[in-house]
């Protein structure tokens, strides 16, 4: 190995994405796989999860593991957990990257249902499978976890307010599970940016043009440009990072 492989070495390792199966998750899924971790690909849609899965072992030759699950029911998360250590024993990261931002025709049209399904997959899910992972990880003396935020927590707009609050109180759990299980576990934030995924669908392409001219690169992220950074933050590279936010988000003004 070179001195760059051996930083980003992911080999025998284990790692649970959330929303794994498609975007952004799943283009961290087999970045992990490449760098040699099993993976354990988690979602609502279990046969999403299962051809993600079957796709990455073809591909990289490591175990990936489809688990069906809805990341916003509390109820639900203790059994994705044990799965995971049931399977292999441990876990060494955690990447929660499930979200969803639903639109909405006015800030009074949204419903108590619309505001409470965001917050509990943005938020509460995130807040429980941390608590869950982050104590198995602190006795085994060693982990990371990475929560993916939005530079909508930080550049809030009326379309996404719901969303941005529950990606701005994952920020702050960022920086309060990393105080609450370090030095043992890192915890970190990873802030996406707009990227060509499924919701890019749903741009305009004028406003989205409008957009871009103010931000550094002057467009929006493809998929895979999410990988670096996310490896990064799993990897050994990051082990004096924790509590940070680190932003993917081609330079936002």
């Amino acid at each position: 190995m070179g001195y760059a492989d051996e930083l980003f070495d992911l080999t025998d390792r284990v790692v649970l994405i959330t929303g794994g199966s498609r975007g952004l998750g799943r283009e961290m899924a087999f970045g992990c796989a490449r760098c040699g971790a099993d993976v354990i690909v988690a979602s609502r849609n279990y046969d999403n999860c299962v051809a993600t899965a079957e796709e990455i072992t073809r591909q990289t030759g490591r175990t990936a593991m489809p688990y069906g699950v809805h990341v916003g029911r509390w109820d639900q998360l203790e059994g994705l957990v044990d799965a995971c250590y049931d399977r292999f024993g441990r876990l060494d990261a955690l990447i929660n990257n499930a979200g969803m931002s639903p639109t909405y025709d006015s800030l009074s049209s949204v419903s108590e249902q619309l505001f409470d399904a965001v917050v509990n997959l943005n938020f509460k899910g995130p807040f429980r499978l941390t608590a869950l992972v982050g104590e198995r990880m602190v006795e085994a003396g060693r982990g990371s976890i990475v929560n993916v935020s939005s530079t909508g927590s930080i550049r809030p707009t009326p379309e996404i307010l719901p969303y941005a609050a529950a990606k701005s109180a994952l920020n702050a759990l960022t920086e309060g599970f990393a105080l609450a299980y370090g030095p043992a576990v890192r915890v970190n934030t990873l802030m996406s940016g707009p990227f060509y995924t499924d919701v890019s669908k749903y741009w305009d392409p004028e406003v989205t043009r409008r957009q871009f001219e103010k931000h550094a690169l002057k467009r929006a992220g493809d998929p895979p440009e999410i990988v670096g950074a996310a490896l990064y933050l799993v990897s050994d590279a990051s082990s004096y990072t924790s509590g940070a936010l680190l932003r993917v988000d081609g330079g936002i003004p």
